[in-house]
């Protein structure tokens, strides 16, 4: 790695020699923070796929039914586990790259601790329902300003270490480290952009397709930013050490960073195909994930190649053997992206099983391999010991491939029949499968082999945890080694003129220069991208023919955003000819213009719900959330006994029309001072129709009554309607 990694300095050696030493404590905090909250995130992730296989285990519990619970886990898996392996795995390489210990202790710990409380009060608020109702970004305002808080902690932190380097260039690592911190306090910062109604409680600002583009060219590239720039750096750092080799091409790596970060911020749009977000749009993200091909593989090529000359080791070191793997599910992963993109395929896949499977490839695959080859890496050098079994990694290697093969596997048979099964249509013209429970329990089964996937994942991991136990607990953590650089002279036209024939080399003994390039590239994309599309609505013709919720009808839906209906039914019809003969006409641009946040929804457990008002009587709805299977016996859904026992919270309906209005929803002073009145109005008469239908338990002011206005709300949009019916 030395080619890389230690350039020649011209004309450090005349500077002072300088003395230092690396902060570990702060890695090894982080390594066992990984460690902690992956198994939690793990389990929460088993439990979950165990509701899907019976839905007995949501126990009648509020906070524990998988609406509320899927958020937590895929935030845990994120922010906790990943996130964590993500901050030891640089701080530990950024000082070695760098030969300089972190900018500030101090900020090290800020950075440190924060991030646990972060975690805690996502692990706290998600199951007690406070939601933003957007994937990846579900966490309330206060919790998004502390994210925003502590990631600049970590950036000042990060790049006052850059300043004070003692190497001249900067390596490959580096480089993914920079488009990381940048692009993700970007993403944050827009995409949580809201207006808050109280203290647990926002609007975002944008609404409806608006909120459907800034949320996906945030979720996208969540996973671009998030889990995968931190983990091409990692890789670039660990798998060089591991087998004590250069990276493979220094020219590729170029290519693959500039290539990657400019591509990945244009193809958000491609969750959104078929959807009433504009068509040039839709096109332009499916064209710039297709390209994707061609960086992701080079990165994964230059990783592969980068372990030539030690593949004899990968049948004795699995620790080798899950950098491979890990490399490996990252080629399949960035194969499968793009092939998903494509709007042929993603008109089988959307909605579908197959997408969590694919997705579940990256993240257990890629990221789960890459940080536990990391941890195996790092875990002695930080104790100062040698690892207690390597016989137990090589069986975590087996448990993880195996379980994260079962797991891919199973959800793409499942998916692919979803989706296959919602298309069919007989020679007639009619539906195959009328009855969207069919298109459920085909299913079921693969979802209980899904959950045996994830038990063998976690069997492996749990060796780990038991090996990395074993290996620390009699350690003795030596003093910190003391290292010796030259004091870094400044950059001289020498310099320039010696690199002449070498422009990256220049630039990366500019790490400012660098980091304003990088900013550029993911910038350039987000602009053209999005600002056409934040203007859409402006010229919508049909826009002025919307009404905006009632005050109970709107009540109803935060109470239906709160229970994560959202995870497992969409509020859009796609303009395909199965899908207007099963849920009505395709949604269009100006039906979701007053929705905060926007419910296009990425998964059907359940049928869409675009289209359902008016469909059934209100007495169908009360008895379908007291419990599913009165209705439909094979039901898979939760029963909801709190809708009917808690009263809904009509207080705060005037602070909430009064920040709909700020936002541009057509209130009038009117609709805000008799909030409170006309939902009790609403209520009253909804709850007349109930005890005529026989339901005489029910009650005004029950939670459910709010469900049941919202519920018939969708689908009738138009004044006209309203009146009418």
């Amino acid at each position: 790695m030395s080619a890389v990694a230690n350039p020649t300095h011209v004309g450090e050696p005349d500077t002072p020699v300088e003395y230092f030493e690396y902060d570990d404590q702060v890695v090894r905090w982080f390594t066992l923070a990984t460690l902690g909250w992956g198994l939690i995130s793990f389990l929460v992730g088993l439990f979950i796929a165990l509701q899907l296989s019976s839905w007995r285990l949501n126990f009648d519990l509020p906070w524990l039914t998988f609406g509320r619970m899927r958020p937590l886990h895929t935030n845990a898996a994120i922010f906790a586990f990943a996130g964590n392996a993500i901050f030891a795995g640089i701080y530990y390489s950024t000082q070695r790259l760098l030969k300089a210990r972190m900018f500030s202790d101090a900020l090290s710990r800020i950075h440190f601790w924060g991030w646990q409380l972060i975690i805690v009060a996502a692990a706290i608020t998600l199951p007690l329902g406070y939601t933003m109702s957007k994937e990846y970004a579900e966490l309330e305002w206060p919790i998004d300003i502390a994210i925003t808080v502590i990631w600049v902690v970590f950036a000042v932190n990060f790049f006052g270490t850059l300043i004070r380097r003692r190497e001249r260039h900067i390596y490959v690592a580096i480089w993914f480290y920079i488009a990381t911190i940048i692009t993700v306090a970007l993403l944050h910062v827009v995409n949580s952009i809201s207006l808050p109604v109280s203290f647990l409680k926002s609007y975002p600002v944008y609404a409806g397709v608006q909120d459907a583009l800034i949320q996906w060219w945030y979720g996208h590239n969540a996973v671009a930013f998030f889990l995968t720039t931190p983990f091409l750096g990692l890789m670039y750092y660990f798998v060089p050490k591991a087998v004590d080799r250069p990276v493979y091409s220094y020219k590729l790596s170029i290519i693959h960073f500039w290539a990657l970060i400019f591509i990945y911020i244009w193809a958000g749009p491609h969750h959104l195909l078929y959807t009433a977000l504009p068509e040039w749009a839709q096109t332009l993200g499916m064209i710039f994930s297709v390209m994707l091909w061609a960086p992701s593989w080079g990165g994964m090529i230059n990783g592969m190649l980068t372990l030539r000359g030690a593949w004899d080791r990968l049948r004795t070191d699995p620790i080798l053997k899950m950098f491979v793997a890990a490399l490996t599910f990252y080629g399949m992963a960035t194969f499968e992206g793009p092939l998903l993109s494509i709007k042929a395929v993603n008109s089988l896949s959307h909605y579908t099983d197959w997408t969590i499977g694919h997705v579940h490839g990256g993240t257990l695959g890629w990221n789960g391999l890459l940080t536990f080859a990391m941890i195996y890496y790092l875990v002695p050098r930080l104790w100062n010991t040698k690892l207690y079994s390597i016989k137990l990694v090589t069986a975590h290697f087996w448990f993880g491939i195996t379980g994260t093969g079962v797991y891919m596997i199973s959800l793409w048979v499942a998916g692919i029949t979803q989706g296959l099964m919602w298309r069919g249509i007989t020679a007639e013209g009619k539906l195959m499968y009328p009855d969207f429970i069919e298109t459920v329990t085909r299913i079921v089964p693969l979802y209980a082999v899904r959950a045996l996937g994830g038990s063998l994942f976690i069997i492996g991991f749990l060796l780990m945890l038991y090996n990395i136990w074993m290996t620390i607990r009699g350690a003795q953590i030596a003093a910190p080694e003391k290292h010796r650089a030259h004091r870094l002279a400044k950059f001289t036209h020498i310099d320039a003129a010696v690199l002449g024939n070498k422009p990256h080399r220049i630039l990366e003994g500019m790490p400012m220069v660098f980091s304003v390039l990088a900013v550029i590239a993911v910038v350039v994309g987000s602009v053209i991208e999005i600002i056409p599309a934040l203007m859409v609505q402006e010229f919508n013709p049909g826009s002025k023919a919307v009404r905006p919720y009632t005050p109970l009808e709107l009540a109803g839906r935060d109470i239906y955003v709160r229970e994560g209906c959202y995870t497992c039914h969409s509020q859009m019809i796609r303009p395909m000819v199965a899908e207007t003969l099963r849920y009505g006409k395709p949604t269009t641009l100006e039906e979701t213009q007053y929705d905060r946040p926007f419910q296009w929804g990425s998964k059907r457990t359940g049928p869409d719900l675009a289209r359902v008002g008016g469909r059934y009587p209100d007495s169908w709805h009360y008895r379908h959330m007291l419990n599913p299977r009165d209705i439909v016996p094979q039901s898979i859904m939760p029963n909801y006994p709190w809708l009917i026992k808690d009263k809904t919270d009509t207080a705060s309906l005037q602070q909430k029309l009064k920040v709909m209005k700020t936002l541009g929803v057509p209130y009038s002073d009117d609709d805000i001072r008799f909030a409170e009145a006309n939902a009790q109005k609403q209520a009253e008469e909804i709850t007349a129709r109930l005890k005529k239908d026989g339901i005489s338990q029910a009650s005004a002011d029950k939670e459910i009554i709010a469900m049941i206005a919202y519920l018939q709300r969708l689908g009738h949009m138009q004044p006209t309607e309203v009146a009418a019916k």
